[in-house]
């Protein structure tokens, strides 16, 4: 699904960390065993009934949606009793998914699983997503069928407060929302499989979100600008178009937007710095990534068209959401989202840029201009990066509203010019700022949006690019 991206140079306005994380798949494309804390859902089911359908189907969606899924092997089972190692599993994951089928309450293991499921539930801990697959919560709830001959089967060899215990599981589960496998989509189980999947990833969204600055200036008012133009009934691709100079912060305020709009979405797809990488590798390298994000799959493409005709016959089925960045030309547009008709209906494209034209040929709807910070919160940006602070000490506040003045609202000038002054004397602040006032505003900015795409190579993150980095603009 969606993997985390190192930094943008765009991002280099705010400073930022992140860590990754990916599914841990053994030789035989399962999970290796992994200690508890490394699981982030524990599936509970009946083998018999459903390890190689529905079960099967729904571990390898959620793998494949980079979710690290312990599925229990009942096959294996040593003893009536559950294991220290799988009591640990379950104690230690974020979410529990019992698969409640006919015969899973003849399980001795599965109702001791779910009763110490429901036990982490009730203490605040985790999440219990119960399936009732092809049974009603109601012969769960008054045990019916199959579930009271289980239990009435369990007296005659279990303690009368063991099974007391798993009948009160049964009935709790069955008071939970969760789903009922013959009311999804009329029982087709890969739409179940769908909703679960997504849901899941709503649960534990944090993982998938793209990296975003922790200190962001103006940013909700800005998203929520763009939000409110998005048609939901909307027919069609809806294209999100955000435009500006370098180093003016559009992939920030695109991320931001992207993690707003993450958990209406199963099919995702962060793109970066396509300008950079088509000149270089190719637009092939670009349609790859969008193909493996979509398709949870890696092709070879011998050329664009290929590509295209992946893209075009494969995602019709699907409601996307790509954050395309830094486009500077039709020919990638074309290659990667044609005229938005290669998608399901309700996807969103959005797409960063400094060519408006790019936008217009997108037919992107109102597109997004963004524009330089006010004097306020450039100050407050300025200020985060020269002393950790959103606002100056008394005894800075009038120097840093001059060096705010010669940024002329630029974003990265703020962060390069205030991480410069961090730390140094009020007479180096005065030296750095004589040389600034000999250069208007309009020209830094002209001299930062030359070097913009330089960034990379002189590390601005590190003081010693910065350094670099400052002397280039004066």
């Amino acid at each position: 699904m969606i993997r985390k991206e190192p930094p943008h140079s765009e991002d280099l306005l705010y400073r930022a960390s992140s860590s990754s994380s990916s599914p841990h798949v053994g030789d035989n494309g399962g999970t290796k065993r992994l200690k508890g804390t490394d699981y982030e859902v524990f599936l509970s089911f009946r083998g018999e009934d459903t390890r190689k359908g529905f079960t099967d189907h729904l571990y390898t969606s959620l793998v494949d949606a980079g979710i690290r899924v312990y599925r229990d092997n009942d096959e294996l089972r040593v003893g009536d009793e559950i294991g220290s190692e799988l009591l640990r599993s379950i104690t230690q994951s974020k979410i529990s998914i019992p698969i409640i089928s006919e015969d899973y309450a003849s399980s001795k293991w599965c109702l001791q699983e779910l009763a110490q499921m429901l036990k982490c539930r009730r203490s605040g801990e985790q999440v219990v997503l119960p399936i009732f697959y092809k049974v009603e919560p109601s012969q769960v709830r008054h045990l019916k069928g199959r579930f009271g001959d289980a239990i009435n089967a369990h007296q005659k060899n279990s303690g009368q407060m063991v099974v007391k215990e798993w009948e009160e599981a049964l009935n709790e589960v069955s008071s939970l929302k969760g789903w009922e496998s013959e009311k999804i989509a009329d029982g087709h189980e890969a739409a179940l499989v769908r909703t679960v999947v997504i849901r899941v990833m709503r649960e534990i969204k944090e993982k998938f979100l793209l990296n975003v600055p922790e200190q962001l200036v103006a940013i909700d008012d800005r998203v929520e600008q763009i939000m409110s133009k998005i048609d939901a009934n909307f027919n069609g691709t809806w294209i999100i178009g955000i435009y500006g100079m370098g180093g003016i912060g559009k992939t920030t305020l695109a991320k931001v937007l992207y993690n707003k709009l993450f958990s209406d979405f199963e099919d995702c797809s962060f793109v970066a710095d396509i300008r950079e990488k088509s000149h270089c590798e190719g637009i092939e390298c670009l349609q790859k990534q969008l193909i493996s994000n979509l398709l949870r799959e890696s092709r070879g493409l011998s050329n664009v068209d290929e590509g295209i005709s992946v893209l075009k016959s494969q995602c019709t089925n699907k409601k996307v959401l790509a954050l395309l960045d830094d486009m500077d030309d039709n020919t990638q547009l074309d290659a990667l989202i044609g005229d938005g008709s290669w998608f399901k209906a309700g996807s969103i494209v959005i797409i960063t840029t400094r060519n408006k034209t790019i936008l217009d040929y997108a037919r992107a709807s109102q597109p997004y201009e963004l524009e330089e910070l006010p004097s306020e919160q450039s100050l407050i940006l300025f200020s985060r990066h020269a002393f950790q602070n959103d606002f100056p000490p008394s005894d800075y506040e009038h120097i840093s509203h001059a060096a705010v003045s010669n940024t002329g609202g630029l974003p990265l000038a703020l962060e390069v010019i205030g991480s410069y002054l961090c730390g140094k004397t009020k007479e180096a602040w005065k030296d750095a700022l004589k040389k600034l006032e000999k250069i208007p505003a309009k020209k830094v900015q002209e001299r930062l949006k030359i070097s913009y795409d330089s960034i990379r190579l002189c590390r601005a993150t590190d003081f010693f690019g910065y350094c670099m980095f400052f002397h280039w603009i004066i």
